[in-house]
């Protein structure tokens, strides 16, 4: 066994990370998107549904024949990560979309976002270009283009999240100027830039071509030229069954007195000061910010960490410009107790979160997979914001008890007044109940299951009066 899996996980945040337990980097931002998409679009009298799919891979063959024989430039070539789309009626294939990685410079584009060349080479996977768009002969229609493209906008950000792991948050297009003047993306909502200077890309230099381009844009997003923008990426939430809490980062005090990263410099840096680049408080700072963003593990944080700018890395007290790897992040965290950890973190966030009248879950858990064989799994009892997710308190439960008593010993020290506390049937209990009321001055919601069967019929019992029989 190595080294790195005898370590095991290690807590940061009331989270435990470790490559045992978080299998995936990136985490579900958005609904997936399952079902092809349906509109009707009207023709004549009669009024047809197109359904729009990615191509199943046995299509392929014949997309790009199609894309190669009816596309004025002849050819279904494209670059970097792709995706296929389909729109028929039918059993008819109608249009065929191609997408494709975002041109590398553009200008128009780039002054538009507003961002950085470092923060254009780091985010510009985020983007992606319409590169093939084709209404297949026979089937022209009023609004065909413009609905067929309005719908693949719609579902385009969570194939590409579930095909190769991250989103996408701005579409982007050329359109030849001699050709077309971009009257579908028009109506489908997309802005125009303006034109390229009509130079084509050869090797590692470029040429004019003579055949200026229209440049359209479409955010997938809010906002989206600050997102692109912020020292930090925030997460995009979305209604899923898979949520994960996330914090924008941008929002949190890093710096100066009462920051995240003054409050991380009371931490002793557990290395030999020689060949030392980043201090312990910056790699700290990028695992809490890492954590609070979403990544559930050592290489989602190192990724987190090589998607930082200059700046971000300045916010969060590095003095060199490159961040740290994802191996001296998982060393860092491996050699700090876990406990001085917590302690300082939650600490800084309850004094940034006031927790009265805040809806506080507190549940006990077991962490899988955190063990070697013939031991047994460590227990925790955790008590959490419902709204905003983030863990306020955490304790360990022995094996010589259980969560009941644990209750009274993680709340002990909140401020919880006027506070709903939600725990499962095992804390119904009397005395949890007056501790809570009389002493914390906080409200309870319990499950009410076969371990208190009298207050379980007293409850069914209560309001029968009301109803009809």
């Amino acid at each position: 066994m190595s080294a790195r899996a005898e370590q095991g996980p290690v807590k940061v945040l009331g989270i435990f990370v470790g490559e045992r337990i978080a299998k995936k980097d990136w985490l579900f931002l958005f609904d997936s998107v399952t079902m092809p998409a349906v509109m009707s679009v009207s023709a004549g009298q009669q009024t047809l549904d197109v359904h729009l799919r990615l191509a199943r891979p046995q299509e392929l063959k014949r997309w790009h024949a199609l894309v190669a024989r009816y596309h004025y430039l002849h050819s279904s070539r494209m670059v970097g990560n792709r995706l296929y789309y389909v729109a028929t009626i039918g059993e008819e294939w109608v249009a065929l979309l191609g997408w494709a990685a975002p041109a590398l410079k553009c200008a128009a584009r780039d002054q538009w976002i507003g961002w950085s060349a470092q923060l254009r080479h780091k985010r510009l996977h985020l983007l992606a270009n319409n590169v093939r768009f084709l209404i297949l002969p026979g089937w022209h229609r009023p609004n065909l283009a413009s609905r067929v493209l309005a719908q693949n906008l719609k579902r385009l950000s969570a194939d590409w999240l579930r095909r190769f792991g991250h989103p996408i948050v701005l579409a982007e297009t050329f359109v030849d100027a001699c050709r077309f003047q971009g009257t579908c993306y028009r109506a489908a909502g997309w802005k125009v830039l303006g034109k390229t200077r009509g130079f084509s890309k050869h090797n590692r230099t470029y040429r004019p071509n003579g055949q200026p381009k229209w440049i359209l844009v479409r955010p997938l997003i809010e906002c989206v030229s600050e997102y692109l923008c912020a020292p930090f990426l925030a997460p995009l939430h979305a209604d899923s069954k898979e949520v994960v809490p996330m914090v924008d980062v941008n929002k949190l005090p890093l710096e100066g007195q009462g920051g995240l990263v003054e409050m991380l410099r009371q931490v002793t840096d557990p290395r030999k000061p020689r060949g030392v680049r980043h201090s312990v408080a910056t790699i700290l700072a990028i695992a809490v910010c890492a954590i609070l963003s979403g990544a559930r593990s050592f290489t989602a944080l190192g990724q987190w960490a090589q998607g930082l700018g200059a700046e971000a890395l300045e916010k969060l007290g590095s003095k060199r410009s490159t961040p740290p790897s994802e191996p001296t992040i998982r060393r860092v965290l491996q050699k700090i107790d876990p406990e001085v950890i917590d302690q300082h973190i939650v600490g800084w966030l309850k004094e940034l979160i006031d927790c009265k009248g805040k809806a506080i879950a507190v549940d006990g858990k077991t962490l899988r997979r955190a063990c070697d064989s013939g031991t047994n799994a460590p227990r925790v009892l955790s008590a959490v914001l419902h709204q905003e997710g983030l863990v306020i308190s955490q304790i360990p439960i022995s094996d010589k008890t259980n969560e009941i008593p644990k209750l009274r010993e993680i709340l002990e020290p909140l401020d919880i007044e006027g506070s709903v506390v939600t725990a499962d049937a095992l804390h119904t209990q009397k005395e949890t109940a007056r501790f809570l009321v009389e002493q914390k001055g906080a409200d309870y919601l319990f499950t009410v299951k076969d371990n208190q069967p009298t207050v379980r019929q007293d409850i069914e019992e209560l309001f029968t009066e009301d109803f009809p029989p």
